[in-house]
């Protein structure tokens, strides 16, 4: 199985290299393109106003100066050699990728340009609890990843739905589970943006998340992780809020309204 791996963090992030020790699990075809730094909340963004730059750090490795949605477009079209992957693994992320916050990470939007150009994709991504440090950081998914992977690959999944794999902090439990959930939304609003002074006495803003915990209901991605449980969560990209489309027809169809 050829194996293509990528990420938002960039191409030095410890996550990558965690990644990198997962996709060793299941391959010895395996293919790195990430971004030369890091692409938190770039969603699927390409880069189209200037040239995005390619550098090869080694046999089977590459960074771009692009978005990670750059990097799986130009790995399956250009840099992989012969014939595509199989299977794209994006992440693993430092945080978690939940809820509403699944349309803003790249590290979802990396796996969903590997569905849109024919390959299965799954996102992963790692809660952690101690952000100034990274040791010991990956251990759960490093621990459980493989497993679940290479059960997801024997079990397929549709053409146009990626995994996304969220993990609590470790250290892994000998009693870890996995439930497979469906994407939550939070009842409080976590975004915020606090606005400071440069030394030259000029705004500017910095833009984070308050750690505050929402009500999730039960078989939401939130709810899982929470709980301490792997969260398995199949995404798609249609958005249409089919109900409201049933309710527009009966009032909305026929010549438009005129004025």
């Amino acid at each position: 199985m050829r194996i293509l791996l990528t990420n938002d963090d960039g191409i030095g992030a410890p996550g990558l290299a965690a990644l990198e020790r997962i996709a060793a699990r299941l391959s010895d075809d395996v293919w790195i393109c990430a971004p030369d730094s890091e692409r938190s909340g770039a969603s699927r963004a390409l880069t189209l106003a200037e040239p995005v730059r390619v550098r090869k750090l080694g046999e089977r490795r590459y960074s771009t100066s692009g978005t990670p949605t750059d990097c799986v477009m130009l790995a399956i079209g250009h840099l992989v050699a012969d014939a595509k992957p199989d299977l794209v693994l994006s992440g693993v992320n430092r945080g978690p990728n939940l809820a509403e916050d699944v349309t803003m990470s790249g590290t979802v939007a990396g796996a969903i340009e590997a569905m849109a150009m024919g390959v299965p994709g799954v996102a992963l991504s790692q809660w952690i609890k101690n952000y100034e440090s990274d040791e010991g950081a990956f251990a759960t998914a490093e621990e459980y990843a493989p497993g679940i992977i290479k059960r997801l690959v024997e079990v397929g999944w549709p053409n146009d739905v990626v995994m996304n794999l969220n993990f609590p902090p470790g250290p892994p439990g000998a009693a870890m589970t996995v439930e497979v959930t469906r994407q939550g939304f939070r009842d409080v609003q976590v975004r915020h943006a606090e606005r400071r002074k440069d030394l030259r006495g000029r705004d500017y803003f910095w833009v984070g998340y308050r750690q505050e915990r929402s009500k999730p209901e039960d078989g939401t991605d939130l709810r899982a992780l929470y709980d301490k449980r792997i969260s398995v969560t199949p995404l798609h990209i249609d958005l249409t809020h089919q109900p409201t489309v049933r309710d527009l027809r009966a009032v909305l169809g026929g010549p438009p309204p005129r004025l």
